[in-house]
């Protein structure tokens, strides 16, 4: 992967997530040593500017620099000079003034990374533009499947449920666990589905369904499920009558997950957090043996290590580990 930027999922092709993908697994390692440490990035500069809150992407990236040696910084966007009314144009040129290496951004806004790596010379990776993309989250979802079902996703069925008006999650996914050669069904009251969406399947090759059950038990049961948010707070008016409606309907209850694992055993669950116990996965699915979610959690750190390797280091898989 030569490319200065991880802008969308689509920047990459299969050839290059899967180059990540193998640098993951060897970055993955690293986790397991008693000094975490390597020199890859040494004298290297990383900032993570959030302007929305973060637990994991924003603890993740900053662990995966200072693993690697670069020198990595937070700064959010209350305690940047946005929070006194300077642009973001002016904020990040002043901030690559410095001599930087690489901006891992997140904004409400859709496109503002877009528009950023076009402003600035250093990298600029999309850690969660709006509604728009999150091209990481995507690489390590596909990463934790990776390592449970034995390797290649080709023909592997991963139905994904919940809020994709509003979710980037998804939005990478489809394109990432598609590049893959897994077929993806996406599954959410009307409501909750994105403007355009039947003309965007088609293009991407994923399906579409407003009936989880029927998707769920079909003859041909999903390999995986991976469960989204429902994202309240960017929720503007009633998109579904009451959240325990939205549990009944789209929910992976405790009732749900019995009849699942009756025709999917120990079928591996998803979630990219932060969770809704009790609103779109239950505590008995969360905490399942079969739950991923903390793989996820762990699996963040290694592929954005590989993310920063290959961006900053000029690297194709090979020594990214010594």
């Amino acid at each position: 992967m030569n490319r200065r930027h991880l802008l969308s999922s689509a920047d990459l092709s299969r050839e290059e997530t899967e180059a990540i993908l193998t640098t993951a697994a060897s970055m993955h390692d690293v986790q397991r040593r008693e000094v975490k440490k390597l020199p890859t990035l040494r004298g290297r500069t990383v900032i993570n500017l959030f302007f929305e809150d973060s637990t994991r992407t924003r603890s993740s990236f900053e662990i995966a620099g200072k693993w690697m040696s670069a020198d990595t910084i937070n700064l959010s966007g209350k305690g940047s000079s946005t929070s006194k009314g300077e642009s973001l144009r002016d904020t990040v040129l002043t901030i690559c003034a410095m001599s930087v290496d690489a901006l891992v951004i997140r904004h409400s806004s859709s496109g503002a990374c877009h528009q950023v790596a076009g402003w600035v010379d250093a990298s600029v990776i999309n850690a969660g533009d709006g509604t728009h993309e999150h091209p990481t989250q995507a690489l390590l979802d596909a990463y934790t499947l990776r390592q449970r079902l034995g390797g290649s996703l080709d023909g592997r069925h991963i139905v994904i449920v919940g809020d994709l008006a509003h979710s980037r999650v998804f939005r990478s996914n489809v394109i990432t666990l598609g590049r893959l050669g897994a077929r993806v069904t996406v599954v959410a009251p009307p409501t909750l589905m994105p403007s355009g969406i039947g003309d965007w399947s088609r293009a991407e090759g994923f399906a579409t369904s407003w009936d989880l059950d029927r998707t769920l038990y079909a003859a041909d049961p999903p390999d995986a499920v991976m469960m989204l948010r429902v994202q309240r707070e960017r929720m503007t008016g009633g998109f579904f009558p009451t959240e325990r409606e939205y549990s009944d309907g789209y929910g992976l209850t405790r009732e749900r997950l019995e009849r699942l694992y009756a025709v999917a055993p120990e079928i591996p669950i998803l979630h990219p957090g932060p969770m809704n116990r009790g609103l779109e996965i239950s505590a008995e699915a969360a905490d399942a043996t079969s739950s991923l979610i903390l793989d996820q959690v762990s699996a963040g750190v290694a592929v954005r290590m590989a993310v920063l390797y290959h961006l900053l280091a000029g690297g194709e898989g090979e020594g990214a580990v010594a």
